[in-house]
């Protein structure tokens, strides 16, 4: 009976996930509706994080990376740029519009005075450098 009850509940879970996802309520007038993230690859050495993000078909104006300590947001707004050309009209239209973002915690605090952001191809690139542990120090009583 419990293997049962898992079962349904894992059905229930998969069916309200699936209907009760912002972009299945919510329908752009057209376009395809926003993806929910983008693909990253986070790695690490000694001296720095490097992030890189897949974000197509996107300005470089349009892509916001915000940082709190060991706290990176990645953001974007995806304009829409309708054309109107007089005598046609559109058949299909794929492209999606709004704002995407993902955040990450990272193992350790970045020091934003010397983090550095290339995009080209459609890859964000961030390379941002780890803040240095300072050792405890003792101070003089005067």
């Amino acid at each position: 009976m419990n293997n049962l009850s898992r079962i349904r509940n894992d059905l229930m879970k998969q069916f309200f996930d699936d209907w009760m996802t912002p972009s299945f309520v919510v329908r752009p007038l057209h376009g395809r509706s926003l993806p929910e993230d983008f693909a990253v690859d986070i790695r690490e050495n000694d001296q720095h994080f490097t992030i890189q993000a897949e974000m197509p078909g996107l300005r470089k104006e349009d892509i916001h990376v915000d940082i709190d300590g060991a706290r990176i947001t990645i953001g974007a707004e995806i304009k829409q740029m309708d054309q109107k050309v007089e005598n046609d009209r559109a058949v299909c239209s794929e492209r999606f519009y709004g704002t995407i973002s993902r955040s990450f915690q990272l193992p350790s605090e970045v020091d934003s005075t010397g983090c550095n952001a290339t995009y080209q191809d459609g890859i964000l690139k961030l390379t941002l450098p780890k803040r240095s542990i300072s050792a405890g120090k003792r101070i003089a009583i005067h």
